[in-house]
């Protein structure tokens, strides 16, 4: 695999970033489809910095610093093919090469080795970021980046309209994006793959990096034939992602409103202590809203 990264500078943290908009919400979680979750478990706090926790009191979960991994059993491998929005998950790691060579000591499996692309940000200097993917659990895409920190730290998606998608996120939940003035929509290549027009948001500690279509049309051809749009998350190796609202219905009402479809009305589980609802945002992606903020018990 040839797959690309995120933009350099906002992997190390140095984008200048526009006037923060009021935070409607907080990064909850990311919800995976596996066949065993508690291997899935043990993979994820054995390789990356995370522990295993209790989820509400219901369920064995994975705290990452600030927010969940939720895992539902299913009993057949769900698609890890990237053709939905969501590309992989990531964590950091201060230095790259003593961190993948701990991982191949540890016998993890790579999609993707160490590949040096100091140079995608438009410099010259080698030698000064790195990434690799990992093959995860059902084959989730699990990058490992250069960074300032080796915590859980972002999610890289694919958009039919990056910049649009981009401007939604900012609306409906008020993250902020990293970089100033009016994003760019010129088309921006890398060797070959087109990464631009895109977009850098921040939520709370986890970078939302946002690529054209254009890059998975060619490097899965075959998966992109014919397709002029993602296709919904619900079922693939990363079902949805979850944001924590403070009024989850008074944020329904909002996002009605503003013409956001809402695929599952409100509901409760462990005896009331999760209200949750799901709504379908900028490229079919499967969000859970989550009244209250993620937290450890």
């Amino acid at each position: 695999m040839k797959a690309l990264t995120l933009l350099l500078a906002a992997a190390l943290g140095c984008c200048a970033q526009d006037a923060p908009t009021q935070q409607l919400a907080h990064f909850h979680h990311v919800h995976l489809n596996v066949t065993d979750p508690a291997a899935a478990i043990d993979f994820y706090t054995s390789k990356f910095d995370a522990e295993k926790a209790r989820f509400a009191g219901i369920q064995d979960a994975v705290w990452a610093q600030k927010s969940w991994l939720l895992f539902t059993k299913v009993a057949t491998p769900p698609t890890s093919d990237i053709t939905s929005t969501i590309w992989h998950i990531g964590w950091g790691a201060e230095d790259m090469k003593a961190t993948y060579q701990k991982q191949l000591d540890m016998g993890t499996k790579f999609a993707t080795p160490l590949t040096d692309i100091s140079d995608i940000g438009g410099g010259t200097r080698m030698g000064v970021f790195f990434y690799a993917y990992v093959d995860g659990p059902e084959h989730q895409l699990i990058e490992l980046n250069t960074a300032q920190h080796h915590h859980f730290g972002h999610i890289h998606m694919l958009s039919k309209d990056p910049i649009a998608a981009g401007e939604w996120y900012i609306k409906e939940f008020g993250l902020t994006r990293q970089g100033r003035g009016t994003p760019s929509r010129e088309p921006r290549m890398y060797k070959g793959f087109q990464i631009g027009p895109s977009m850098s948001l921040m939520m709370d500690n986890v970078n939302i990096i946002i690529y054209p279509m254009e890059y998975g049309k060619t490097q899965w051809p075959e998966l992109y034939k014919g397709r002029t749009e993602m296709e919904s998350t619900r079922g693939h190796t990363t079902d949805h992602i979850g944001f924590g609202v403070d009024n989850l219905d008074e944020t329904l009402a909002r996002l009605k409103k503003d013409g956001v479809k809402v695929t599952d009305e409100p509901r409760s589980v462990a005896g009331g202590k999760v209200r949750f609802a799901f709504i379908e945002g900028p490229d079919h992606i499967r969000i859970e809203l989550v009244e209250g903020q993620a937290h450890k018990d």
